[in-house]
């Protein structure tokens, strides 16, 4: 619970009495606390002056505010910032349980509830010298009950759900502080949602969003509104509910008032008949309001909102791409606000770099004009300076809230950005043009760390959903300087799309890093996008979004080519068989049968998925999850084709110990050569750059370096991409 105030000297509390205790019922005076998400008090202390309240004042968590009951209700119905609205009833200072216990029970609970209500106690503290919250919250919950079981026979019992009294306790040092909680849960929850579904965006922090772009301004003077990413719709049902004088609090069915044994219902039905009255007015002048997103399943959530908002045919949302969004037809003036995504993990957040920039050059190209607010959590700049910004928590995030007013689009802006990198790659297609059309390859690599200051690899993917761009950022040299080498990052990946003729939406951004272990083949994102291409005859499925790697290595292209033109009616092993791409070629060449080998089940998912889709689904072509190394000694039969291609290393749990490719490759040669049928191939590869053959394997097998031939075209500016062998046996 957030902090609370003292009490103003001379005002202890008195509230409204329960009907039929013959108590005088005159209009009672008391201060209330209403608390606020961090960062966001002085935005709720003007909020609630625009309310018209009585006695505001900003303290740590919240805002301390006076009047009648009336005016507590008030801030429950139409707050569009508070967490909670809170009835201080006592305060005193307690070095034990025991004082505890005496402390609470000296509040007169009967004003409260009785042994036919229920209740729930929440305990917070700073520096508490209470410092067990659970034992803390018992010794509260005592207090209450035993009081009223000895003054009326009977016991209230306890709802941690939905209780008709939920009482506050929060101590700082050994000060106590114990409140009703009037609203009976956190006030962002608008009651629109379903159970169970959750937003990345409370609606508070919606709200807190739309009032620092001042957003009702706006809407008064008829400006539209617009969130390019919208998810489930939090922010335009805020809009709506803001532009048309909604009050947020309408839908919610329960407050902790209703039960309570001071509520005043006529007071609380004339403020909802008000509220009903100013919305049945208010909702039929709305500006004109439209989201976008490019997921179906978050579209499905919005229109459910937006329906149980009512608010379904006043508001549209409609799926299209960032890069897609437009303003209204005929809206010149306008706010755009969204809340992107920020990246889970480590790395991620800056490779959302590309949506970031992508975001930028929408608002610069299509809504010139308009203010825009942009909740980041990321850290990625969106290619404009930000007029104001704002410190803010989404929950733990901390993140900046930038706003943004767009002039009018210079073209100068973007002319002539990262011009040598543009040059280099139009360069290289020149010299790629003609073996491109001549082997027919639809992914290959056009660049990579070409120029030290661009230090990117840049891969192409001509797919069944048009053409994709993979770029991976290496660890600039350390002579760049990182500011540097930031902006120079932004200016190549604003212009990558146009230097080579893609869509900017379909730019997929990652960092390259050191992996261990089996990071590089973890989900990074749970997108699950798979698009076809075509190597050769095989057709093949890759996954740009959610791993390191995309499931086809496009160096080893001329090693799967071989593959393919070789095994005509051989038995062919893959082993560490990956996306099981050499295992395609093999099928489709002709194999007699292949045996695809890896721990990974979701690889040998992909490996069936990619043989299905070229109609290579009968038994012939087996699938084996097993560590290969044990495989390798257990197994009996042979093998007239095996290509070996291990991982550097690999730590994974499914693993009997680590693997070092360095350490390991001789006996797994050896085991691997154990199963060669007489005048077989073992084709072994590594991208481990420093990698050394053991000589001892020399003396045993017929080798063949054939690392320069494996290496194809679009990589030979890289000749240590990697190291491949053709071994056989000694005759």
């Amino acid at each position: 619970m957030d902090s609370l105030p003292p009490f103003p000297a001379g005002k202890p509390f008195a509230a409204r009495p329960h009907p039929g205790t013959g108590f005088d019922d005159t209009a009672i005076v008391n201060t209330f606390f209403a608390t606020a998400p961090q960062g966001l008090e002085e935005l709720l202390a003007a909020e609630l002056k625009s309310l018209a309240l009585d006695g505001v004042r900003v303290r740590r968590g919240g805002v301390e505010f006076c009047g009648e009951l009336v005016a507590a209700y008030r801030v429950c119905l139409w707050s569009r910032l508070a967490n909670r609205v809170l009835l201080p009833l006592e305060q005193f200072t307690a070095g034990d349980e025991q004082a505890l216990y005496d402390g609470v029970k000296r509040v007169d609970w009967s004003l409260h509830l009785g042994p036919e209500n229920t209740l729930a106690v929440g305990f917070t503290g700073i520096r508490a010298a209470l410092g067990h919250s659970r034992f803390a919250e018992q010794r509260v919950k005592d207090a209450v009950v035993d009081q009223i079981r000895e003054r009326m026979g009977s016991r209230p019992s306890v709802d941690t759900e939905q209780p008709d009294l939920r009482i506050n306790v929060h101590m700082v040092d050994d000060g106590v502080t114990v409140a009703v909680d009037l609203a009976g849960g956190s006030l962002h929850r608008r009651g629109y949602r379903r159970e169970g579904r959750t937003a990345p965006l409370k609606e508070n922090l919606a709200a807190a969003m739309l009032f620092r772009a001042d957003w009702p301004e706006l809407a008064s003077e008829g400006g539209a509104f617009v969130d390019p990413m919208c998810g489930s719709g939090t922010l335009l049902i805020e809009a709506a509910w803001m532009a048309g004088d909604c009050a947020p609090g309408l839908l919610r069915r329960h407050y902790g008032f209703l039960n309570w044994r001071g509520h005043d219902d006529a007071a609380w039905e004339s403020l909802l008949d008000e509220a009903l009255e100013r919305r049945e007015q208010g909702i039929g002048h709305l500006p004109p309001i439209l989201g976008f997103d490019e997921d179906p399943d978050a579209l499905e959530t919005t229109h459910d909102h937006l329906t149980r908002a009512g608010l379904s045919g006043r508001v549209q949302a409609e799926r299209r791409e960032i890069g897609q969004a437009r303003p209204p037809g005929g809206a010149v003036r306008g706010l755009v606000a969204t809340n992107p995504p920020y990246g889970e993990r480590l790395g991620e957040a800056h490779e959302l770099l590309p949506l970031y920039l992508r975001l930028g050059e929408t608002l610069k190209r299509h809504f010139p004009g308009w203010r825009a607010i942009v909740l980041n959590g990321s850290g990625c700049q969106v290619g404009l300076k930000p007029e104001r910004s704002w410190q803010l928590y989404n929950g733990p995030i901390e993140c900046r809230l930038e706003r943004f007013e767009i002039g009018a689009r210079n073209p100068a802006e973007t002319t002539g950005a990262a011009p040598d990198l543009v040059n280099r790659i139009a360069k290289n297609r020149r010299q790629l043009s003609r073996w491109l059309r001549r082997e027919q390859v639809q992914c290959f690599r056009v660049y990579d760390a070409d120029i030290p200051e661009y230090a990117l690899a840049v891969d192409v993917y001509d797919t069944s959903d048009g053409r994709w761009l993979h770029v991976q950022e290496y660890a600039p040299p350390p002579s760049i300087d990182p500011g540097r080498a930031q902006a120079r990052l932004r200016a190549a990946l604003s212009v990558l799309p146009e230097a080579l003729d893609a869509d900017p939406g379909k730019l997929v951004f990652k960092v390259r890093q050191r992996q261990r272990g089996d990071s590089q083949y973890q989900r990074r994102s749970e997108r699950g996008q798979f698009l076809e291409v075509r190597e050769g005859r095989c057709r093949l499925l890759v996954n740009l979004t959610d791993y390191l790697d995309t499931g086809l290595f496009l160096d080893h292209r001329p090693v799967r080519t071989w593959i393919g033109e070789n095994t005509g009616n051989q038995r062919f092993l893959n082993l560490f068989c990956y996306t099981g791409a050499a295992s395609v070629h093999a099928a489709v060449g002709g194999a007699r049968s292949t045996t695809s080998v890896d721990l990974s089940a979701t690889y040998l998912d992909w490996t069936r998925r990619n043989l299905f889709l070229n109609q290579m689904n009968s038994p012939d072509h087996q699938l084996v999850r097993a560590d290969c190394r044990q495989w390798l000694k257990d197994c009996r039969d042979s093998y007239d084709l095996i290509f070996l291609d291990p991982p550097s290393f690999s730590n994974s749990r499914r693993m009997e110990g680590a693997f070092d490719i360095q350490r390991d490759h001789t006996e797994l040669i050896r085991d691997s050569m154990r199963l060669l049928a007489p005048g077989g191939t073992l084709i072994f590869s590594t991208n481990l750059r420093r990698f050394r053959l053991d000589p001892s394997l020399v003396g045993t097998f017929e080798i063949e370096d054939r690392t320069a031939w494996s290496i194809p075209k679009d990589f030979q500016r890289n000749q240590r991409i990697h190291q491949c062998w053709f071994l056989r046996p000694r005759a």
